[in-house]
């Protein structure tokens, strides 16, 4: 689809002619669809389609004389590899962000236009700041202009949307509907808008497969603080019994009846929940334009979803447990397989996908699989593809990260797997980094605490060796939903949102040597209550390990582990064994059992 150079030479061209043909200096293109998603649908991938640019996080600005692709660190070596340092300048999307580069680029009295569905009002705030900065304008359009120059672009997904059966979604989407409109009512707004459709999914008990890898039915809702609820979507990706199962209270829209129900909103000075940092800047606009009061706040079912109910932990944990099999019996297999010198990435990938497939309640990967050997492991979100595609050879680190979407919970498992026999340095790496993942996976703290508060526990060794990583260390994960939803994570970043019983959230330290290997190791884990200590003045909570597979015993260097680390490591391999050997073929349980010997 991204097509090579000269195709995002080409595309570009077309795309300033288009914008000089509008009288537009310049053009803001996001990686992102009218819900803000990290996985969007064909259609939506405008970002990919001019730059080459892949990556799940991004976005370019087009002028007329230069052009450039923001990226985080995740992205950099990959954006190097997509992206022509000829036609787009390479930044880094936090320390160099867009919003500078335009206030540096934009002559006064110049235009920059925005697609007002695919950026925030929180953006659309930034980027005014940034051309005011610059003397130029920034400028809402009616319609895309790269739209406007895609021949081909896809049409719009129409997959239709399926039920999620109370036994997995743990409580009925009506209760849902009533405890959230009451914290509406309870909060003085008569309305909220949903954008986000794991929120709506979430809340509906339903489920879709309008983007790759996430179970979204794409749509917006406006939930009435009296529990009925507008949907806007094609009916005709509702079955009938999907519809059926909606009740009376939901009302099903086409999705260009949204504007109309603003305007009522706001016509009658309704008070109207808006997450500013989650809703296209166009309808923030069209409901202040009608007249509405509007309440700025989060998406009143981002947190509520994020606590996990008792029958959704209870499926993570069986999701948990048939995944770590098929992932112990590719790790078996693995140790044969990479002995011939002829194991590809790609290879490795599929089998490891084939594994899973006969897992029951498998729907799908949870993302692409990242199979990286030797230097492709130090890409972050690594991709391989017929291009890139290389031999797992001897002497290197493997890095594998991957998942599921299975109907009782979703996973995302990483590790780094020595093939042959690792150099002094790759296993101290891999220690330190481990180091890291015991410090946090033991973390005792305080109810109230957010995961910014407890990043530095899985840096602290590698910041004691000089080393790090540009990545953040946890991001939240749904059931059966989104593998990475909010709002809550672990990251250097400023995030206040403190973490609390049933979130369930990724431990991912690496560390990453550009043009040699890369190493994580993620697991995922469940905020829990744990008893209170003697004298204690507040709820201590901690975290249960959900993710069940062996780590390489030959990359751990127990000279660099303390006597506390080793425990942590033979309880946590002990228990692999204990919960996954039973239900295993004879030559996987053999190699498990070898896999989690003790350290000692």
């Amino acid at each position: 689809m991204t097509g090579s150079s000269s195709a995002s030479t080409e595309r570009l061209a077309r795309l300033r002619a288009e914008l000089a043909r509008r009288e537009i200096d310049g053009f803001i293109v996001p990686r992102s669809d009218e819900h803000q998603g990290e996985y969007v649908a064909q259609r939506s991938e405008r970002l990919a389609w001019l730059t080459g640019f892949t990556g799940s996080a991004g976005l370019a600005v087009v002028l007329a004389d230069a052009a450039a692709v923001f990226i985080d660190g995740r992205y950099t070596l990959q954006a190097e590899a997509e992206v022509d340092g000829d036609l787009f300048e390479r930044r880094h999307l936090i320390e160099e962000p867009a919003t500078d580069w335009v206030a540096e680029h934009l002559g006064g009295g110049a235009k920059l236009g925005y697609d007002p569905w695919l950026l925030t009002p929180g953006q659309v705030t930034r980027y005014r700041a940034a051309c005011r900065k610059a003397g130029t304008e920034l400028t809402a359009l009616d319609s895309n202009p790269l739209d406007a120059v895609w021949d081909d672009q896809p049409a719009p997904p129409t997959a239709p949307v399926t039920g999620l059966d109370v036994a997995f979604a743990g409580e009925a989407a009506a209760d849902k509907r009533r405890r959230i409109a009451g914290e509406l009512s309870d909060a003085g707004a008569d309305a909220a808008v949903l954008a986000a459709p794991d929120s709506i999914c979430w809340l509906l008990n339903v489920r879709g497969a309008d983007v790759p890898y996430t179970p979204f039915a794409l749509s917006f809702a406006v939930l009435h603080a009296d529990g009925a609820m507008d949907w806007f979507i094609d009916p005709a990706k509702l079955p009938p019994d999907v519809k059926a199962g909606l009740g009376a209270r939901v009302r099903v829209l086409p999705p260009d009846g949204l504007g109309e129900v603003l305007d009522e909103l706001g016509g009658a000075q309704k008070t109207v929940r808006v997450d500013p940092a989650g809703v296209p800047s166009w309808i923030f606009h069209r409901l202040e334009k009608a007249g509405a009061s509007l309440e700025r706040g989060a998406d009143p079912c981002q947190l509520p979803k994020a606590r996990k109910n008792p029958v959704q932990l209870d499926g993570m944990r069986a999701a948990h447990r048939r995944d770590g099999r098929a992932v112990v019996r590719f790790l078996a297999w693995l140790e044969d397989a990479a002995r011939s010198g002829t194991l590809t990435e790609m290879q490795a990938g599929d089998h490891l996908e084939a594994l899973r497939r006969e897992n029951n309640h498998f729907q799908g990967l949870s993302f692409p699989t990242i199979s990286g050997s030797g230097p492709n492991g130090a890409i972050v979100h690594y991709r391989v593809s017929e291009a890139t595609d290389r031999m797992l050879g001897q002497g290197e680190l493997f890095l594998v990260d991957s998942g599921a979407q299975y109907l009782d919970g979703t996973t995302d498992i990483t590790r780094t797997i020595a093939i042959g026999d690792p150099a002094p340095e790759m296993r101290r790496h891999y220690t330190l980094v481990l180091k890291g993942h015991i410090q946090l996976a033991e973390a005792r703290f305080p109810k109230g605490t957010s995961g910014s508060q407890l990043d530095i526990l899985a840096r602290q060794a590698l910041w004691a060796a000089g080393l790090d990583y540009d990545h953040g260390t946890g991001h939240g994960v749904g059931s059966f939903l989104s593998v990475h939803e909010g709002p809550h994570r672990i990251t250097k970043a400023p995030n206040t949102v403190a973490l609390e019983p049933g979130m369930v959230v990724s431990n991912e330290p690496g560390y990453y040597r550009t043009g040699e290997y890369g190493i994580r190791i993620e697991n995922l884990v469940a905020v829990t209550e744990l008893d209170r200590p003697a004298g204690a003045e507040a709820d201590v909570f901690g975290f249960e390990t959900l993710t069940l597979a062996p780590l390489d015993r030959r990359l751990i260097d127990t000279d660099l582990l303390g006597a506390g680390e080793i425990d942590w490591i033979d309880a946590y391999h002990a228990r692999v064994a204990e919960t996954l050997a039973g239900d295993l073929d004879a030559a996987a349980a053999g190699w498990l059992d070898q896999a989690t010997a003790p350290l000692g």
